[in-house]
């Protein structure tokens, strides 16, 4: 006869779990969508709320800004197409088309593969289980969009950072290249992560000298240990005059350094819902080009399996279609100069009131920094202007805020960062 059973009691029922421990204490909701969740209750109960937490572009009076033109795009996909699967890599004419977004015809297009991916999530997600071995590290700003550690979290990875402004306020381009190259020296390889231009959470844009000077150190330190580098654009369409110079200015340091970009339709085309992105592969050798489609298109089918099939039928035919791409960029114009409305009364207004916050030129987001970022924040809630606490600023979604509020959002973080 079998040992009899044990009983098993209630306590110690309550105690076991089915989880593996590190899954065990994970929060069940995005800490910005739980300020916007608060937030929504107050509006809903008739106060005046600045909502400045979700990063989301609405129009000045509070619906969401859409493009007709994209989603007269998505009513003409064929339905047996729509719902047809996708290939796992994403249509050719989709990566194509993506890439030449990106690169257009210019020297990184033909060194250039893609996959599509759900989201630039997934671009991310994508770039860091492929770059970089369990346990080891991404490299990015000390400030930086949190879910890049919820993905490295989850896939078993870690996030490292570099102060990310010197003494005048401008990327630390020397503490970058001591941080990456001591990384590089203790795991043997790493994976640079830059959410450039319209940087989230800080706003920030590099200049001509600073995207020169980042192709410098990905240069030398690509030659000391295998390094790729991300570029996140999903806020790079509404970057001031010149800001797409980065193509350019990395070009030169693809041979030492593949540059990765993390391509989505969210923001450029304001499709938050549709999950349409791309990973972009610049590789200067052919045969570790076609690894690299490979193993991309291996997370794809071990992920997702497939991608939107709706939304990248839509988004390839605007991408290739010139007269609609017209009209696409002339509906982002609007957009775009909503934002700058916004942008330009935010620097007035917060330079007047004392505000720090760093070089502001476009795009979704600004930091203010302060000491106490969670007693700003808390104080700011009080008084109906929620934003996102952070360590050393709290973030500001310009995006969400009508330019109207501006003035009394600024004054709102006026007197909670100089209480």
């Amino acid at each position: 006869m079998g040992a009899p059973e044990r009983a098993v009691s209630p306590t110690s029922i309550d105690r076991m779990s089915s989880l593996i421990p590190a899954a065990t204490e994970r929060p069940g909701d995005d800490p910005i969508f739980a300020i916007d969740s608060r937030a929504q209750r107050r509006r809903a109960a008739g106060e005046p709320v600045i909502n400045a937490s979700i990063g989301a572009l609405l129009e000045d009076d509070g619906r969401l800004a859409i493009m007709n033109t994209v989603s007269e795009a998505f009513r003409r996909v064929d339905p047996a197409l729509a719902a047809g699967y996708a290939p796992i890599a994403g249509d050719a004419t989709f990566r194509r088309a993506i890439v030449a977004d990106v690169f257009g015809d210019g020297p990184l297009a033909e060194r250039a593969t893609a996959v599509a991916t759900a989201g630039g999530t997934g671009a991310v997600h994508h770039a860091v289980v492929n770059f970089l071995e369990p346990g080891q590290a991404l490299f990015t700003t000390s400030y930086y969009w949190g879910p890049y550690l919820v993905i490295a979290t989850q896939t078993g990875r870690r996030v490292e950072t570099f102060g990310m402004f010197g003494e005048e306020g401008r990327l630390d381009v020397e503490g970058f290249e001591r941080g990456l190259g001591e990384l590089l020296d203790r795991q043997g390889r790493g994976l640079v992560v830059f959410n450039f231009p319209c940087h989230n959470p800080t706003g920030y844009s590099l200049d001509e000298a600073e995207w020169a000077a980042v192709a410098e150190v990905l240069a030398r330190q690509g030659r000391r240990a295998p390094l790729a580098c991300l570029i996140d654009l999903a806020y790079a369409r509404y970057g001031g005059p010149g800001s797409d110079r980065w193509v350019e200015l990395l070009e030169g340091a693809v041979e030492a350094c593949p540059l990765l970009v993390a391509w989505s339709a969210s923001k450029a085309f304001a499709q938050y819902g549709s999950r349409v992105g791309g990973l972009i592969a610049a590789v200067d050798d052919r045969r570790e080009r076609e690894r690299v489609f490979n193993a991309l298109s291996f997370a794809c089918r071990g992920t997702w399996s497939n991608c939107n099939h709706l939304g990248m039928a839509a988004i390839t035919e605007l991408l290739s279609t010139p007269d609609l791409l017209a009209e696409v960029d002339e509906e982002r114009r609007r957009l775009k100069r909503l934002l700058d409305d916004r942008v330009e009364t935010f620097n007035r207004e917060a330079s007047r009131a004392g505000l720090r916050f760093p070089r502001y030129e476009g795009g979704f987001f600004v930091a203010v920094f302060t000491a106490d970022a969670g007693r700003v924040a808390e104080q700011a809630e009080q008084e109906g202007v929620f934003v996102v606490p952070m360590e050393g600023a709290v973030r500001v979604a310009l995006c969400s805020t009508p330019v109207a509020d501006v003035p009394r959002l600024v004054d709102v973080l006026a007197r909670a960062a100089g209480g």
